[in-house]
């Protein structure tokens, strides 16, 4: 049986992580009297050997609060390391000393909960010999291997509630008004947000836009007397024979590229090709914060607890998911094979067709 298990929590923050750590930290301790240690920081904290007890009093009362306890970090990978304060030098691999930390402490798995970047890693490391069992993590619900990551519902009931208030003011106003959404390379929380807040425009990553043809449907509602609209667009969208937009380069990151302002973009093309006023507005991380939903707790719960009975079995080196409504034991070597990115013939994408909705091709 194992006795110690570490727990890290890296990438971007999400509604919901702190939900798994309690979950995790509770069945091993209840059911298996396992002790606990949590990573700080996510590998950061590997790295530098910065670890605390995880007892049950400290994991309790924390299943409605946002963020991580543990703290987080996306620019942390042991292969490819530049530490904090030395951001110009070359960077080094020093996932010898990461992996000699978590032995020197005799830890018998690690538990890494995160997207696909923390994953990629964590499958990495058990190639080097660390027991591993992931669990998925990320507002972008673009997780290989899942249908559902818990932090997406949250995102998409912030970004809806977005759309919701938009529309009182464009009303108001005459207005077009974009909502810019978060997702990276996925459309996911645009899709999904995009038809419960009724948008009259989707633009996902996954199909390229013509802006002539959604300036002409924005034409096409003010001559009907629809004197509004609401687009709704993923920061990873781009136009037909276009490139992303993006906001910075952070070259010490794991995801060095950071996309924002499309939504500015579209404004911009909008207003020339049509001569109506509009307004753009970007989410940002609004989508990370706050106490995650009744699904996502209950999500993280479930798949936290099933981490346990995944380490009792021994089954390194996979991660929970979930499909078809099943949890299942996923190979992390397919988790890092890359994002999960919505198909041409989802059916979500032909609903919101059937009521009107345009995606600009």
């Amino acid at each position: 049986m194992k006795n110690k298990i570490a727990i890290l929590t890296g990438g971007g923050d999400c509604p919901g992580l702190n939900g798994v750590i309690r979950a995790v930290s509770k069945k091993a301790i209840n059911e298996y009297d396992m002790e606990v240690i949590g990573i700080e920081d996510g590998y950061q904290g590997m790295i530098e050997n910065r670890m605390r007890p995880l007892n049950y009093e400290a994991v309790s009362g924390i299943l409605t609060l946002g963020g991580t306890i543990l703290g987080t970090s996306n620019k942390a990978n042991p292969y490819k390391y530049i530490a904090p304060d030395d951001s110009s030098a070359e960077p080094k691999d020093v996932s010898a000393q990461a992996i000699a930390n978590l032995k020197k402490i005799g830890v018998d798995c690690l538990v890494c909960i995160g997207g696909d970047g923390t994953l990629k890693i964590a499958h990495r490391l058990c190639q080097d010999g660390i027991p591993i069992v992931g669990v998925p993590k990320t507002i972008d619900n673009d997780i290989r291997g899942t249908e559902v990551t818990f932090g997406f519902d949250t995102a998409v009931e912030i970004a809806t509630e977005g759309i919701d208030r938009l529309h009182t003011t464009a009303q108001s106003h005459h207005r077009v008004m974009i909502l810019e959404v978060m997702g990276r390379n996925a459309g996911w929380i645009a899709l999904h947000a995009g038809i419960a807040g009724g948008g009259d425009v989707i633009l996902i990553p996954e199909i390229p836009f013509d802006m002539d043809l959604v300036a002409q449907r924005v034409k096409e509602r003010s001559h009907k007397g629809k004197r509004f609209s609401i687009i709704v667009v993923a920061e990873g969208a781009r136009p037909k024979g276009g490139q992303v937009t993006v906001k910075k380069i952070v070259k010490d990151a794991s995801e060095p590229v950071r996309l924002g302002g499309i939504g500015f973009t579209i404004a911009d093309d909008i207003e020339k090709k049509t001569g109506l006023e509009c307004r753009a507005v970007v989410m940002g991380h609004l989508q990370r914060g706050g106490s995650p939903s009744a699904y996502d707790r209950v999500l993280a719960t479930e798949l936290g607890t099933r981490v346990v009975d995944m380490i009792i079995d021994g089954k390194f080196g996979h991660m929970v998911g979930i499909q078809g409504g099943r949890m299942l034991d996923v190979p992390l070597e397919e988790v890092a094979k890359g994002p999960r990115l919505i198909p041409a013939d989802h059916p979500l994408i032909s609903a919101a067709r059937s009521v009107g909705t345009c995606f600009g091709n």
